[in-house]
């Protein structure tokens, strides 16, 4: 599935924000062994192009209308063993990580990296589209293999606590007894741990995962 100037490897872009897809779309026109045959929208859309194009390469945000990325990369994978599957997304905990290597994904890249490592992401699923490239990997796999993913300190377990009760960062520190800028790093590293974004993300998993099973209907 090496490409050259001849035959360069063909690309779908999924994502339902129009200035997303288009940035990528001239990140990937800048290199000449790649072309973008389509975009899409949704999974619905991505499994129409899917069909309509059969590219090499799917680059996919997890985040769809109608499903996530992960149902493309399923229903793909089941088609096609050898399609090059990147699953782009901002919510880049662990949980995440997993879910994309499980389900059949070449790559794994945070929307925060720059353009062109979107596009050595798809190079390399483009050759290699059996195999997981994801930098995170390696960090991820020993919190699971350690359990340290959710397992969190007893000053971050009170600082969820108070999240939990919607408290934020300035209200936490005056409860606590600490600078603003210590309650929001502890935050930070509670999100981490929790592969979250923000607190209601950060809630969830650990109501999932029973760090909050304590927790009684009217807070703590």
């Amino acid at each position: 599935m090496n490409a050259d100037s001849a035959s360069p490897t063909t690309v779908l872009l999924v994502d339902d924000h129009e200035l997303i897809r288009h940035g990528l779309a001239t990140a990937f026109s800048l290199d000449r062994t790649m072309s973008v045959v389509g975009q899409a929208g949704s999974v619905a859309q991505a499994m129409e192009g899917w069909n309509a194009h059969r590219p090499q390469v799917i680059v996919t945000d997890l985040q769809l209308p109608d499903g996530t990325g992960l149902d493309v990369v399923r229903a793909v994978r089941r088609d096609q063993p050898d399609t090059g599957l990147v699953v782009l997304t901002m919510h880049s905990g662990d949980e995440q990580i997993f879910a994309a290597m499980e389900a059949g994904a070449s790559a794994f890249v945070g929307k925060d990296s720059p353009s062109t490592e979107v596009v050595k992401a798809a190079k390399h699923a483009a050759v290699s589209p059996r195999t997981f490239l994801c930098a995170g990997l390696s960090a991820a796999m020993i919190r699971r293999t350690t359990g340290e993913s959710t397992r969190l300190s007893d000053r971050e377990h009170e600082v969820l606590l108070l999240l939990a009760d919607g408290l934020g960062a300035g209200q936490i520190a005056g409860q606590l007894y600490m600078s603003e800028s210590t309650a929001k790093s502890h935050i930070a590293r509670i999100y981490q741990k929790l592969g979250a974004t923000n607190r209601a993300q950060a809630l969830v998993t650990a109501m999932r995962s029973g760090l909050l099973s304590s927790i009684s209907p009217n807070g703590r």
